[in-house]
């Protein structure tokens, strides 16, 4: 099963696509960023994002995705922002018909590293490990968004522990 995961942002969105092999264990099959320059209209990075998740589903053809649940702190035009890009993400992964389910950040570092508090770094090497790559030239966005999708093929065998469906 080929599960994309995605860490939301305006400027800089992390994806992680792996396989889960039929034995339990991961494959990647690619990580990285959609970029957007600080000097893009929000409009313009909206459509960056949509047609970046879109080639990714074209390419790999993920069978699920996940997304990070967004954190709100005291910033409402920040939450907002960040908003309109999950919005944009789920509406494109929704158009090729692919479930998307929500995870926290916690969930996700719970499910990847055992430990809910993990640092980014953290995931980093648990990932590097496990995934027997090398992620010191991996963006922390990229490695966060890996282990959304790994979060999620590991809840898929446990449906009542898994993330909230958009």
């Amino acid at each position: 099963m080929i599960i994309l995961g995605l860490d939301p942002a305006i400027r800089t969105t992390g994806y992680g696509v792996v396989e889960r092999l039929e034995d339990g264990r991961y494959r990647i099959l690619d990580c990285g960023v959609i970029r957007n320059t600080a000097s893009m209209p929000h409009s313009e990075c909206l459509r960056r994002l949509s047609g970046g998740v879109g080639q990714l589903v074209e390419k790999f053809k993920p069978e699920h995705a996940s997304i990070e649940e967004p954190f709100v702190g005291r910033n409402a035009g920040t939450a907002i922002i960040l908003g309109m890009a999950r919005g944009a993400i789920v509406a494109e992964l929704a158009r090729h018909h692919i479930p998307v389910y929500a995870y926290s950040p916690r969930s996700a570092k719970k499910a990847a590293t055992g430990y809910g508090g993990a640092s980014k770094e953290q995931i980093a090497a648990l990932l590097s490990a496990e995934l027997e790559i090398d992620v010191s030239a991996i963006a922390l966005d990229a490695t966060d968004a890996l282990a959304l999708a790994m979060c999620h093929g590991r809840l898929l065998s446990w449906p009542e522990l898994m993330g909230k469906s958009l």
